[in-house]
């Protein structure tokens, strides 16, 4: 089952100053994706990954092209997808089981209907014994437990997580990670992943879409054909290191093209990704 499909999106930033050139951000996006499907998108700095994510979630318009979810075109926010990003976004007065169940809140949900929800969403991410703990009490990677709860509970059909392990430490990324799949397999959750990791695209992935430099565009798809479930032990093996090896080689040429337009140097690619 199709749950989303972009045709030949494109974006421009026009510029109100008539000497400033407008910006094209995306050029000529196709993307399907099926229910249950984990797909990641990886490419260099500036090359459109975060404008993508807010064209699909409704947070800015396209310039061109269309959008469905589920067979009906949309244009703007729609109740079946909701977002993870990287910044700290749970609110510090809150405790987790509160932050969690706030969007029910402000959805008119009964009190007795939305805690009920909100502790189960609570114990599938794992954060049971930490219900009652505000945020300043909470690890970075307990806090983006928390917010992929809060989106959880919200039943949507299709989540957008832009970098949502970004600011954590590689072993608490990998950790998570192993988390995502875990939960991903228990509720069959749509999920469209971007990250700057490519071993994290391959971890978790069903397709990796590896973006071209602005503007973006989708120069390669790669299947990731490694047996699920997947765990740490997943990176040690020889097809990992294969598929891992090819999206590095698409992503090079891209890179070296971006650190042409930011007038980066040689050797420093990789603050690119």
């Amino acid at each position: 089952m199709v749950v989303l499909e972009v045709r030949n999106l494109g974006k421009v930033y026009a510029s109100l100053e008539t000497n400033v050139r407008s910006v094209e951000a995306l050029e000529n996006i196709n993307l399907t994706v099926h229910k249950g499907e984990f797909i990641s998108i990886i490419g260099p700095s500036g090359c459109g990954k975060s404008t993508l994510f807010g064209v699909i979630g409704g947070l800015s318009g396209c310039t061109s092209g269309e959008l469905f979810i589920e067979g009906e075109k949309v244009t703007g926010p729609h109740p079946s997808i909701g977002m993870v990003f990287q910044e700290e976004s749970a609110f510090p007065w809150l405790t987790s089981l509160e932050n969690v169940e706030f969007g029910l809140k402000m959805a008119g949900i009964n009190k007795k209907e939305r805690r009920a929800k909100a502790k189960a969403i609570i114990d599938i991410v794992g954060l049971s014994e930490f219900e009652n703990h505000y945020p300043g009490e909470l690890s970075g990677g307990m806090k983006q437990r928390v917010a992929i709860a809060r989106t959880l509970v919200m039943d949507p059909e299709i989540i957008l997580m832009d970098e949502p392990f970004g600011a954590l430490d590689e072993q608490t990324r990998v950790i998570l990670g192993e988390e995502l799949l875990r939960i991903c397999e228990r509720i069959r959750a749509t999920i469209l992943f971007i990250t700057h990791s490519i071993s994290e695209s391959v971890m978790l992935s069903d397709r990796v879409y590896v973006m071209s430099c602005r503007p973006g565009t989708f120069k390669k798809i790669i299947d990731v054909d490694i047996p699920r479930p997947r765990s740490s032990s997943t990176l040690s093996t020889k097809r990992f290191g294969e598929i891992t090896e090819e999206i590095w080689k698409e992503l090079k040429e891209e890179t070296k093209k971006a650190m042409v337009h930011h007038g980066v140097t040689e050797g420093t690619e990789g603050n690119l990704l």
